[in-house]
């Protein structure tokens, strides 16, 4: 049975699962995994891990999920969608942390993302930069119910996707302490646009799952304000848990989507 590349795996692995959740962190599959069975019963263990990509298969009683770790930035998250939909994935949504640009945004609270401001460079190996980075209506709702159900607090909209950490989020914690020109402002320009917040992965899976005729969604737990000093471990764990819970409390309608 032919096993592809990166994520070491292959279709008999995967046991007909449709559904991935993509944490960035391989730190976090487990974690993943682990809150899936125990919401949905069943039972969840590591099938592989290779390079940054840790993939957990939980086996519920409503249907099989996969988590599968793609790493930070567009180039791996791109790997990980290209592979696990040549196994038979059709649904994607990642589960990730990301920095708030509005202010009424809190730590701890999530973002469910619609669609993504391309600031990435891999997506656009997949389509002009004019296509929409677009998520799928019923995932968004799933995930806005997921939300309200784990009573986590949530907001809606666009969220900007940045290939860098420092100079892309115009952050004042750099090595350098400088943003070029063509960037400097830029937070300020999707503050004023309406842009929720910055993550790293969204522009590159929701541009690739709409094109492919795929399913794609995003939700992020805020671990920090964009652009503003270090990020705490208690801001990371509870944007981290907050997220988990929502994601995970959304599986319900999405595995009774893909049957």
């Amino acid at each position: 049975m032919k096993r592809v590349y990166h994520l070491d795996l292959t279709k008999g692995m995967i046991r007909g699962a449709r559904v991935a959740l993509l944490p960035g962190d391989p730190a976090r599959a487990g974690l993943l995994a682990g809150a899936v069975s125990e919401m949905y019963g069943g039972r969840a263990g590591e099938i592989a891990f290779n390079r940054e990509f840790c993939t957990y298969l939980s086996e519920t009683e409503r249907g099989k999920v996969l988590v599968t770790s793609t790493g930070i930035g567009g180039p791996s998250a791109s790997i990980a969608v290209e592979e696990l939909a040549a196994l038979g994935v059709t649904t994607f949504i990642r589960v990730g942390t990301t920095g708030a640009i509005q202010p009424g945004i809190r730590t701890g609270d999530v973002v469910v993302t619609t669609a993504a401001v391309r600031l990435d460079g891999a997506s656009r190996h997949y389509a002009p930069i004019e296509y929409p980075a677009v998520a799928d209506h019923g995932i968004v709702c799933a995930l806005i119910e997921g939300a309200r159900g784990a009573g986590v607090r949530y907001h809606v909209g666009i969220s900007a996707s940045s290939d860098t950490f420092y100079p892309g989020e115009e952050r004042d914690d750099s090595f350098r302490r400088y943003v070029i020109r063509e960037l400097r402002g830029s937070a300020e320009e999707w503050l004023n646009l309406g842009v929720l917040n910055y993550e790293m992965e969204a522009a590159t899976i929701l541009t690739m799952t709409a094109s492919m005729g795929l399913r794609g969604g995003c939700i992020t737990g805020v671990v920090n304000r964009a652009g503003t000093g270090g990020i705490t471990e208690r801001n990371l764990r509870l944007g981290e848990r907050n997220v988990v819970r929502a994601a995970v409390a959304s599986l319900g309608s999405i595995l009774d989507a893909v049957g």
